[in-house]
């Protein structure tokens, strides 16, 4: 069983029950008003419930892993790649969409969960849990870039398919069309490259963190 195998299983229980909760608020109470949020299915439309289901799902299949003792499916790539995509999620949350939209509350029902709580605990485990900073290459964090890449192509090919169309019913709910199609495409990329710093940001704690625990004598090499 891998070293950190119960601190793990806690947390990988910890995010499938709060992804679980949340989703749950989600179709139950869905269209509410709080800002960023549908009803039902609709929601898979969203980078953020994306994001959030497939850490809950990366989550349970370790869990599962864990607790049968019978595969040797190494998750540290799925992993890092979770954390990377809900950490992006509550960064461009507090850094962009609730300052541009301060009349809707985005941190109220699942979009707590999926936009704050979440994202906490799965950063929190890939920092001070983990050993993703040893186990993978500086060059294997790029890799975080393709699950933002493949949403914002989707993204575009949907606008370009079915239109823009008009608020509430429209296709571009983020808003990043608002500028045009030139802004909206340097908003994609910046995206994109905001996916790998976050990313790299993660696997340099990690590394800071490992080294602050060897230094001090807490785990060896």
């Amino acid at each position: 069983m891998p070293k950190w195998d119960k601190r793990i299983i806690i947390i990988d229980s910890l995010i499938v029950i709060c992804v679980a909760y949340g989703t749950w608020l989600m179709l139950t109470n869905g269209g509410d008003g709080t800002g960023l949020i549908s009803s039902g299915l609709e929601n898979l439309k969203y980078y953020t419930v994306l994001s959030n289901l497939f850490c809950g799902i990366v989550a349970l299949a370790e869990l599962v892993a864990h607790i049968s003792r019978k595969s040797k499916f190494d998750f540290t790539m799925l992993k890092f790649m979770a954390a990377t995509v809900t950490g992006l999620t509550a960064v461009i949350i507090a850094a962009f969409l609730q300052p541009t939209y301060p009349n809707l509350n985005m941190y109220q029902g699942s979009n707590l969960w999926f936009h704050l709580i979440v994202p906490v605990i799965a950063v929190a485990e890939c920092v001070f849990t983990s050993d993703v900073a040893s186990m993978l290459t500086f060059g294997r964090t790029m890799l975080t870039m393709i699950p933002s890449a493949v949403y914002g192509l989707f993204y575009a090919l949907n606008i370009l398919i079915r239109g823009v169309g008009t608020w509430p019913d429209t296709n571009d709910w983020y808003g990043f069309l608002n500028w045009g199609w030139p802004i909206g495409i340097m908003i994609f990329l910046v995206i994109i490259i905001v996916t790998w710093l976050v990313s790299l940001a993660l696997w340099l704690m990690n590394k800071l963190w490992r080294f602050i625990l060897l230094t001090i004598g807490i785990i060896g090499l």
